[in-house]
């Protein structure tokens, strides 16, 4: 698998052969890979050129290194595109990922003048705020929290409320949900943050500010969600 005549460095080889092995199944999602030592062993090159190719697939994202406990395939980003409107739950199962939520709490509060302001409601008006973690075939993905005017999305529960949001609104309540506006911007992770997702305090995390809109601009969800920069990525196509 290594030619050492060819003029490819050699440390670009091993990290083709480690990649066409990630991506073909050999190694798979979370699995650990073999040791420098088995590398260098089994190539018969030297253990520098291993971590310097192993170095290489933890910067671009394929790797990532666990103190204690090795180096492991990374589980690949799950990808939105900018340009539809889809719930989590739809854009989950149109992957083939099994979506799931754990709800942290429901509430019915007042509203602030700030989310008044984004509902385009009354302050103090009562909104539901339901904050849960989204999950993607079982690992968490994202810390989200929604706010949304009681008066104009009736009958939502504790129960129900952890289901599919825009499923509730378009088949129970027969509202048409139109567009919605988004803000995205980086962040790192505190302590609370970091447990609930199950990564490192200071990792890199996507704030986005979400608010969603009925036929003829009325805002039904104003959203708040904490997204891990490891496994998720948004994809914008732009046309000239």
């Amino acid at each position: 698998m290594i030619n050492k005549n060819s003029p490819v460095p050699i440390y670009h080889q091993l990290e083709e052969y480690i990649k066409q092995q990630i991506e073909n199944g050999i190694l798979q999602e979370e699995a650990v890979i073999p040791s420098e030592r088995e590398y260098a062993q089994t190539f018969q090159i030297s253990r520098m050129t291993v971590r310097q190719a192993i170095n290489n697939l933890v910067i671009e994202g394929y790797l990532t290194r666990q103190k204690g406990r090795g180096t492991f395939v990374k589980k690949k980003k799950v990808e939105q595109e900018l340009q539809g409107m889809t719930s989590f739950t739809e854009n989950m199962l149109s992957r083939g990922i099994n979506p799931s939520s754990t709800l942290l709490s429901f509430q019915i509060i007042h509203a602030d003048k700030k989310t008044a302001f984004d509902l385009n409601i009354e302050e103090n008006e009562s909104v539901y705020k339901i904050k849960r973690i989204r999950l993607a075939d079982g690992s968490p993905m994202a810390i989200e929290t929604a706010y949304i005017p009681v008066e104009l999305v009736p009958g939502l529960t504790e129960e129900n409320s952890n289901l599919s949001l825009y499923q509730y609104i378009e088949e129970n309540l027969a509202l048409t949900i139109s567009e919605a506006t988004q803000e995205i911007e980086a962040s790192i992770a505190g302590s609370v943050d970091a447990e609930i997702l199950e990564i490192t305090i200071g990792d890199p995390l996507l704030l986005i500010k979400r608010i969603s809109y009925l036929l003829d601009e009325i805002p039904f969800e104003l959203v708040k969600s904490i997204f891990r920069a490891d496994r998720y990525r948004f994809i914008h196509t732009m046309k000239r």
